[in-house]
């Protein structure tokens, strides 16, 4: 979690549109997702049921077969249960850290995009700070005509002066 500075906690979240309807010019508004960034409590102590609950059906297998090739030779050689349960602990407590990399994973997987990165004091104010900048994003008009022919050929006079050059800062001497 990120302070604003006011002190206040705030939450960062990825944002993730779906993949496009074949008629719709946009994605349905309603089926974006924002995804917490940290620790994530649910994954942590119910995983399975976690990993059920989001549809993520590869991480599941995935985990279980992890699970059993970690704690099968455990139990053959007979090891104690603390030590048992302390690698079940950590297996959860790495799902936990990873959760919401799994999710966005899981999702780039099914085809959706990311559509940004966006805080918030909690998920609320991160949809509502979003969506007034997606709203005002789709409402301006795009560049047309002459500004839209200058902007091009600027970035193709610009590209095809030195194309070996990556950065910031592709002539020499500028930005020192």
């Amino acid at each position: 979690m990120a302070v604003d500075r006011l002190g206040e906690a705030m939450s960062v979240y990825t944002v993730h549109e779906p993949p496009l309807q074949t008629a719709a010019p946009r994605p349905n508004e309603e089926r974006i997702v924002f995804v917490r960034e940290g620790f994530s409590f649910w994954a942590f102590l119910l995983a399975p049921l976690w990993m059920m609950r989001y549809r993520m059906w590869f991480v599941l297998i995935v985990y279980l077969v992890i699970g059993a090739a970690v704690l099968t030779p455990m139990v053959i050689f007979a090891a104690s249960p603390a030590a048992i349960a302390i690698v079940v602990l950590l297996i959860s407590l790495l799902v936990g850290l990873e959760a919401s990399t799994l999710r966005r994973l899981t999702l780039r997987q099914r085809g959706w995009t990311e559509a940004g990165i966006v805080s918030g004091e909690g998920l609320e104010d991160a949809e509502r700070r979003f969506f007034d900048t997606w709203v005002r994003r789709s409402v301006s008009p795009p560049a047309t005509g002459a500004s839209a022919a200058a902007a091009v050929s600027a970035t193709a006079s610009r590209q095809s002066r030195n194309p070996d050059v990556i950065g910031l800062f592709p002539e020499p001497g500028v930005g020192q």
